[in-house]
Formats: structure tokens, C-alpha cells, sequence
């Protein structure tokens, strides 16, 4: 495919994209006369009207529409080859996009990024934390090579890979009366203690409701964060108490566990992928790494 080709192509997805021929110009850094003149141009060559410029915003037609999404596509895959192209075997240089929700930024992150540092120092991370549905939409443009959340169900074209079942336990601080509490807390007697807990945008904190919901719990929640650290903070300068995974107690000696009657289910944490993706150098040796850590690290094998 020519370059001009592929800058139609571009140029008609950013359109696409912005509605809009003046801010898709901007994004392109291009003149939007010019920008017009080439989409013009692609439409002559293929024969065909592929936006409908009639309205208040520019909308593809419905011959635009199938194209553009052949033309994600083609995009897609070239990207993938030039990637393909420039994938050292040795390691030695290489990329890798990563993407993870919130709660492994606390844990497991840290460690993987180390190690993997130690073992490639060639290659770069690009790490992002956000939630599931985001990384399974992002795998899926090829904006990420790989993604660690939890088990399903997931986007079609998405494959898990499970690498080890995490545990959830009510959490306190070591101050308070209750800490070091030997026998399992019922779940109704939950309603006398007040809770901070991770915001509703949070997987976990779906998982968590399911929970009380289930069991007719009604906990007071006084505080919602955002950020494992915050929770971790609050829990040990104040009576309130909360939930986190059992990697993340271990690892903060200023928080006691208190088993819970019945517990809180266990949940799978996977190692996701674009069904049918390149797997670079990088990514295999990424993922090669993560197995051996859970090894190392005691996790609990998922089943």
C-alpha cells in the first residue's frame, strides 16, 4: 500500500473519529482545505461517497462506515508487522505495553516491573493502571500487548490466562480492640463496625457489595477512596476498617486481618490478550516472568 494510501486512510479515520473536518485538521497538523481535498480524493478513487457532510457534524455514510472499519483494521496490522519487523529475539531492545487494574498496582506491579528490569534491561514498559473494560477495549485497538485483571466474562476476541486465585479479607488497623481477632467475625455483626472502602468505579469494590448484598450485610461505609495507599493509611490511623486482597495485608505490618463467617470468595487473577496478536520477544518474556513470579511468590495456583 502507498504512502498517500495510508495517509487517506488516517486522514478519514481522524474525521471519523472527530465529527468534525476543522478538529480532525488540527489533530493531523494540516490545513483543513488539504485535509478536505485528500478525502475528496479517496472518495473519487474508490467510487464512492464515504461522509455525509450535510449536517451539523460530518457522519460516515454506510459504504464510509464499512470502510473505516477495514481501515482500522489494515492499520492495526501493519502496525503489528512493523512491530514484528523490529522484535529482537535477544532482547536486548524491545517494548511492551502493559495494562493493569488498580488493585495490582499495591502488590504485584512492583515486583514484576523489577524483575523484569533485572532479567531485560533492553526493554522499556510503557504501564498503565486502569479499569478492565478499558484494558479489554485497548487490547483489542492494539493499544496494549497485555493486560492483568481478573477472570470474566470478557470482550469477544479477549483470552485469559489464569496465573493464581487472590483472596479478599476484612482488614483493621493493629491499634484497635478487635485486632488479632481469632475466631471468624460473622457477617452480621458487620453492621456495628464502619468500613473505608475502594470506590464503586473499582472491580473490587463490585466484588465486595456482591458480597454483602448476598449475605444481607449493611456495613456503614464512612469513607470511599480511590487509591489502595489512601485505604491502607486510613485503616491504620483511625478505628475504621476495611478489605483488601491478602498480598497486600501481608505486605503492610500495620494491618491485622479478620477472617470473615462465611469468607469472601476468592476471585482469578488472568493475564489477558488479544485472541490471534503478534507476541513479540518482550511480550513472551513478559509472560514467561509473570508465571515463574507467582511460583516464587507462594500465590495460590488458580484452579
Amino acid at each position: 500500500m502507498a504512502a498517500l494510501e495510508l495517509r487517506h486512510l488516517r486522514y478519514l479515520l481522524a474525521v471519523a473519529e472527530n465529527g468534525n473536518f476543522t478538529r480532525a485538521a488540527e489533530e493531523l497538523h494540516i490545513s483543513q482545505p488539504t485535509l478536505s481535498q485528500q478525502i475528496k480524493q479517496l472518495e473519487r478513487t474508490l467510487g464512492v461517497q464515504l461522509l455525509d457532510r450535510t449536517g451539523r457534524t460530518v457522519r460516515l455514510t454506510d459504504a464510509g462506515a464499512v470502510y473505516t472499519d477495514h481501515a482500522r483494521r489494515a492499520l492495526r496490522d501493519l502496525a503489528a508487522a512493523e512491530r514484528a519487523v523490529h522484535d529482537v529475539q535477544d532482547l536486548s531492545r524491545g517494548h511492551l505495553r502493559l495494562g493493569v487494574t488498580p488493585t495490582f498496582t499495591a502488590y504485584l506491579v512492583g515486583p514484576l516491573t523489577a524483575e523484569f528490569h533485572t532479567r531485560h534491561p533492553g526493554i522499556s514498559l510503557t504501564l498503565m493502571e486502569m479499569t478492565q473494560d478499558r484494558i479489554e477495549a485497548a487490547l483489542l485497538a492494539d493499544d496494549l500487548d497485555l493486560g492483568i485483571a481478573f477472570a470474566g466474562p470478557h470482550l469477544p476476541g479477549i483470552t485469559a490466562t489464569a496465573l493464581f486465585t487472590e483472596t479478599l479479607t476484612l482488614v483493621t488497623g493493629t491499634h484497635r480492640p478487635d485486632a488479632g481477632h481469632v475466631s471468624p467475625l460473622p457477617v452480621k455483626e458487620l453492621t456495628d463496625l464502619r468500613l473505608a472502602l475502594l470506590s464503586g468505579d473499582f472491580a473490587t469494590r463490585g466484588h465486595i457489595d456482591a458480597y454483602f448484598t448476598h449475605h444481607r450485610a449493611a456495613p456503614r461505609i464512612s469513607v470511599e477512596a480511590n487509591s489502595i495507599q489512601a485505604l491502607t493509611e486510613i485503616v491504620r490511623r483511625t478505628g475504621l476498617a476495611t478489605v483488601l486482597p491478602d498480598a497486600i495485608t501481608h505486605d503492610h505490618p500495620h494491618l491485622t486481618p479478620v477472617p470473615l463467617d462465611p469468607p469472601l470468595p476468592t476471585r482469578t487473577v488472568t493475564l489477558l490478550h488479544r485472541e490471534g496478536a503478534y507476541h513479540g520477544a518482550a511480550t513472551r518474556a513478559f509472560t514467561r516472568l509473570t508465571h515463574d513470579l507467582v511460583r516464587a511468590r507462594g500465590y495460590t495456583p488458580a484452579p
